[in-house]
């Protein structure tokens, strides 16, 4: 049986210091774009801050994990061929296989900076309702509700932020 036809990219790939982005930009550009890209996942990075509270929305999200991947400061940057620019952003955090897909699609990182409705699976345990749960047991209770997620944005505001230091990053680099 054939196998259905997918498109998959290796993120290292476009990463700055790989041959091939090397060979398709100028040493000047590069640097330049890669020190921008730097700067804004910094600006980022350093909004999130680590709590066991929720930010109020409007704020940036808060980081409720010390787990170095899975987790909203992971935040990468890379070259993007086709536009020929730079992209940052933070790596997609899913939890699919956990609510699966007909319950929508949303990542974590879309869903504070835009804010969402998902729709999130909850299981009867005791008294209480438990999302989470990964493994129901036969004919315990199982319900779906939506939970309305205001916008927390912080990509967006950490690009406004660096969006007049970003021609800087190009300054002395054409022999001036």
């Amino acid at each position: 049986m054939p196998q259905p036809f997918a498109i998959t990219m290796r993120m290292k790939d476009v990463f700055f210091d790989r041959a091939a982005v090397k060979n398709r930009m100028t040493k000047a550009n590069r640097k330049a774009l890669s020190k921008a890209g730097a700067f804004i996942r910094r600006r980022a990075r350093s909004s999130l801050r680590r709590r066991k509270k929720s930010s109020t929305p409007g704020q940036p999200p808060s980081v409720h994990t010390s787990d170095r991947v899975a987790t909203l400061k992971n935040i990468l940057f890379a070259y993007d061929s086709h536009s020929e620019s730079l992209v940052v952003g933070p790596v997609k955090l899913n939890q699919k296989t956990l609510l699966g897909p007909q319950l929508g699609n949303a990542t974590v990182p879309q869903v504070h900076e835009f804010g969402a409705t998902v729709k999130i699976r909850e299981v009867k345990v005791g008294r209480g309702w438990r999302s989470g749960v990964r493994r129901v047991r036969p004919g315990q209770p199982v319900r779906v509700r939506a939970a309305v997620y205001a916008e927390r944005p912080f990509m967006g505001p950490a690009l406004e932020a660096e969006r007049d230091h970003i021609p800087d990053a190009w300054s002395g680099s054409l022999g001036e």
